[in-house]
C-alpha cells in the first residue's frame, strides 16, 4: 500500500498511536503494575530486566517519569533500582526516538520555520550529544517532549542514546534514593535526595531563563538593511544624444 510510506500518513499515525497509548494509560494505569513488586521466587535479575522493559513501555506512553522512579526505588532499593530506572529510561527514549524517527521526521521537517524550532534543530543536529546531555542534567523540558525533539533534528542514534544513559543519572539517583526511603520522610537520605530535586527544578528554571536568548538566533535583513548607509545615485556628466 503506498500511502502507508507517504511522510503526512505515517505521521498521522504516529499521532493515532501516541493519543492510544495516552489513553490506555489513563484508563489501565499501567504504572500501578510497577509498585506490587516481582513475582515471589523471580531472581532479582530477571525481575529488574521485566520493571525496565514496562518501565520503558510506560515512559514512551506518557506516564512520568518521576513515578517510575519512585516506584523502582520502592520495589528494588537504591541499587537495583537505579539500574532498573536508567534501563528502562533509556529503553522508553530509545522506543520515542525511533517512532518519531521513522513515522514523523521527514513529515515534520518541512514545518520548522521559526526561530526557537531552527534554532534548536540546529543544536540537536550540530551539537546531538552535548545539546542530549544538557537536556537530560536539566529537567526542564519534558522527557517524550525530548525525544521527539530529537527523532526530528538530524541527531545521531549513539550521541542520544549514550547522552540519556549519562544525563539521568544524578536526577534518577535522586528519585530513586527518594523512593527508597519513602517510609522514613524524616531520613537524611530521604532529606538529601528532596532537597537536590527540589535544587536541580530551581536550576533549571534559571540557566533556561538566563540562555534563552541562545535559541534565537540574531535578526538579519530589515535591521541590517536599515542600518546600511544610502548613497546617492552618481549623475555621469557625460551628454547623452546629440
Amino acid at each position: 500500500m503506498p500511502l502507508l510510506l507517504t511522510p503526512r500518513t505515517r505521521l498521522a499515525l504516529l499521532v493515532v498511536l501516541l493519543a492510544a497509548a495516552g489513553g490506555c494509560v489513563l484508563v489501565y494505569e499501567p504504572q500501578r503494575i510497577l509498585s506490587e513488586g516481582w513475582p515471589p521466587g523471580l531472581p532479582v535479575g530477571a525481575a529488574v530486566l521485566s520493571f525496565a522493559a514496562v518501565y520503558g513501555v510506560c515512559s514512551a506512553a506518557f506516564v512520568p517519569r518521576p513515578l517510575l522512579n519512585l516506584a523502582a526505588g520502592a520495589v528494588f532499593g537504591t541499587q537495583f533500582g537505579l539500574v532498573a530506572a536508567v534501563g528502562g529510561t533509556v529503553l522508553g527514549a530509545g522506543i520515542a526516538f525511533g517512532l518519531g524517527r521513522m513515522m514523523g521526521q521527514e513529515a515534520l521537517r518541512p514545518f520548522l520555520r521559526g526561530r526557537l524550532l531552527e534554532a534548536a534543530d540546529g543544536q540537536l543536529s550540530r551539537h546531538g550529544f552535548r545539546s542530549m546531555l544538557a537536556v537530560r542534567l536539566f529537567p526542564g523540558v519534558p522527557f517524550v517532549v525530548a525525544n521527539y525533539a530529537a527523532a526530528v533534528s538530524r541527531c545521531g542514534w549513539t550521541p542520544f542514546l549514550l547522552a540519556t544513559a549519562l544525563g539521568v543519572v544524578p536526577n534518577t539517583t535522586a528519585y530513586v534514593i527518594a523512593g527508597a526511603s519513602a517510609s522514613s520522610p524524616g531520613s537524611p537520605a530521604f532529606l538529601v535526595s528532596f532537597g537536590f530535586i527540589v535544587v536541580s527544578v530551581v536550576a533549571a528554571g534559571v540557566v533556561g531563563w538566563r540562555k534563552r536568548h541562545r535559541l534565537a538566533p540574531p535578526r538579519t535583513g530589515g535591521a541590517a538593511y536599515e542600518l546600511t548607509p544610502q548613497h546617492p545615485p552618481v549623475v555621469s556628466g557625460a551628454s547623452h544624444g546629440p
